[in-house]
């Protein structure tokens, strides 16, 4: 039930937790979407909240549904100017060569009938940048802090492959199989408003970064980067 996992709320914001297989968007598969939950978030509303940005299939934490057109249309140009806060968790499958870094990769769509589509680095594509750094390693992997600066499709999951040269654990499209489902988690999200408090919120790792021997994260320093 995705209202246990309200991070905020208030009359223009919902932030909800969402969990990694849900899509955000009706998927052609027919399988479940936060669509279908969408009646259950109105929290006494006559309208149904929206999403204002997409969370990939298999990533989980924060999304932010707007209650309102006007707020939609306000958060929607924040995201847009760049000056919406998000920080990402992701495992690595392997421990890059630097410590951190910054990504400025540009991407671009490609796609075909055998393979379907994926976004690739495309110097003529949209610009894309993404600063990272490691925070622990375990078990051959490292656990990287993303700061996106833009917010590209695939951009981290690109960037991770890429740009840094070490794939996303569990990423079906940019790395390999590995037993694990897709280790990306949009740990923290926030938006300043004038006259209102800002959006702010921060999702719980799911139990999937422990068993991949990550466990021990203060979600709280996040924004220094000093997560352990």
């Amino acid at each position: 039930m995705l209202t246990d996992r309200i991070l905020f709320i208030d009359g223009e914001a919902i932030v909800i937790d969402k969990p990694a297989g849900l899509a955000v968007d009706p998927p052609r598969d027919g399988s479940p979407s936060l669509v279908d939950s969408l009646d259950d978030l109105r929290f006494g509303f006559r309208r149904l909240p929206l999403a204002v940005h997409r969370l990939d299939r298999d990533t989980s934490g924060c999304l932010l549904l707007a209650r309102n057109p006007k707020a939609h249309k306000k958060f929607a140009a924040a995201f847009e100017a760049g000056v919406v806060r998000k920080t990402y968790l992701a495992v690595l499958d392997g421990v890059p060569a630097e410590r951190e870094g910054r990504v400025d990769l540009a991407l671009g769509k490609v796609s075909s009938k055998e393979a379907g589509w994926r976004m690739v680095p495309d110097e003529s594509g949209k610009r894309a940048v993404t600063d990272w750094r490691v925070l622990a390693e375990a078990n051959g992997r490292a656990l990287v802090r993303f700061a996106p600066e833009t917010g590209r499709t695939h951009q981290l999951r690109v960037h991770a492959a890429s740009g840094i040269g070490v794939p996303i654990l569990g990423d079906p499209v940019y790395g390999q199989a590995s037993g694990f489902r897709m280790l990306l988690h949009a740990a923290s999200i926030g938006l300043d408003r004038e006259g209102k408090e800002p959006v702010a919120a921060t999702a719980p790792l799911p139990i999937s970064f422990a068993n991949a021997g990550f466990g021990q994260v203060d979600l709280a320093q996040l924004d220094s980067g000093d997560a352990l």
